[in-house]
């Protein structure tokens, strides 16, 4: 059983008012390890436009390595602009995972586009740095890995790792659209692909942990990692509905593995609930776990899906 110690929030995206476009929210949060920082990547929104729509937008912001709880600075612009009219990251173009490869960062992200039926589709992108992450270009114009036959309603939130030499990327796909009398409601669940290079990617086709709460439940953000000789996998889940506040929201599950495929779950073990009061009372969501200098960190988002920001804990051995 992992047990985590909560060290606050530790990024608020209303105290940042130099940047407009970082209005609110602050959500899948990933890093980068720099020799003096450590470099957080999020998804954050400007305000919503005359209809009450969001785009969303990449950004990152840098913590002391030392303190992983002081900010010390924030990126001065978007680190992509939103795709062109009909492409599929023109409403979102948003990271939610980074790594490295050879001199380079490759980062995988979120691309959005609007509806008629139902709200969104969305398919994964993937971007590219140069300068050890500071600005990215894309790596196309189309996303590294679309809906197909098999997965035909959208992708979305990619969590990249690398073991053993091979390329794992773990995302949720759309299962269907439920109809309730206000939207179309997505259900969503965790799958896996696998990539020689990070570019090109084998599906492999099946949900990868079992439902807890119902066939509809929807699962988030599947952040996996190795310790103790064993594959871990910290996700998020919630009710298909009424889940914006405490009673359905996210809460936080984990799975355990051999082998990356075959995946035992046991939410008991995750060691993360939410909080008595305060930013996370209502839900917890949307894992990263990183290590760095011989500590094992988490960060997460809290209440309505990281409207307010992310918070950090400490793995307590």
């Amino acid at each position: 059983m992992f047990k985590w110690k909560k060290l606050g929030k530790i990024f608020d995206p209303a105290l940042i008012k130099d940047r407009p476009w970082i209005s609110a929210f602050a959500q899948a949060p990933s890093t980068l390890i720099l020799e003096d920082r450590i470099r957080v990547y999020f998804a954050c929104r400007p305000p919503a436009d005359s209809q009450g729509n969001y785009v969303s937008l990449s950004a990152y912001a840098d913590f002391r390595r030392d303190d992983p709880s002081q900010l010390i600075s924030v990126c001065e612009a978007p680190l992509l602009p939103l795709g062109g009219p009909g492409s599929f990251d023109e409403f979102g173009a948003y990271f939610t995972s980074v790594i490295r490869k050879d001199e380079d960062v490759l980062a995988y992200y979120v691309g959005y586009s609007r509806c008629e039926s139902v709200p969104f589709t969305i398919n994964i992108g993937a971007a590219i740095s140069h300068d050890g992450g500071d600005s990215f270009a894309r790596l196309g114009p189309g996303p590294v890995l679309p809906c197909t036959l098999d997965e035909p309603f959208f992708l979305t939130v990619p969590r990249i790792r690398r073991f053993n030499g091979r390329w794992y990327l773990f995302y949720s796909a759309g299962q269907r659209w439920l109809q309730t009398p206000s939207r179309a409601e997505p259900v969503y669940q965790i799958r896996m692909a696998t990539s020689d290079d990070g570019i090109n990617w084998v599906k492999h086709g099946r949900n990868l942990v079992e439902c807890r709460i119902g066939e509809n439940e929807c699962q988030a953000c599947p952040d996996v990692f190795e310790y103790g000789g064993r594959y871990h996998m910290l996700f998020s889940y919630r009710a298909s509905t009424n889940y914006h506040g405490k009673e359905g929201g996210y809460r936080m599950g984990y799975a355990s593995s051999d082998d990356l495929f075959n995946w035992v779950r046991d939410d008991d073990k995750a060691g993360l609930e939410i909080s008595e009061e305060g930013w996370d009372s209502e839900m917890v969501s949307f894992p990263h776990v990183f290590a760095v200098d011989g500590a094992v960190y988490l960060l997460y988002l809290g209440n309505q899906m990281g409207r307010h920001g992310f918070g950090l804990a400490r793995l307590e051995t």
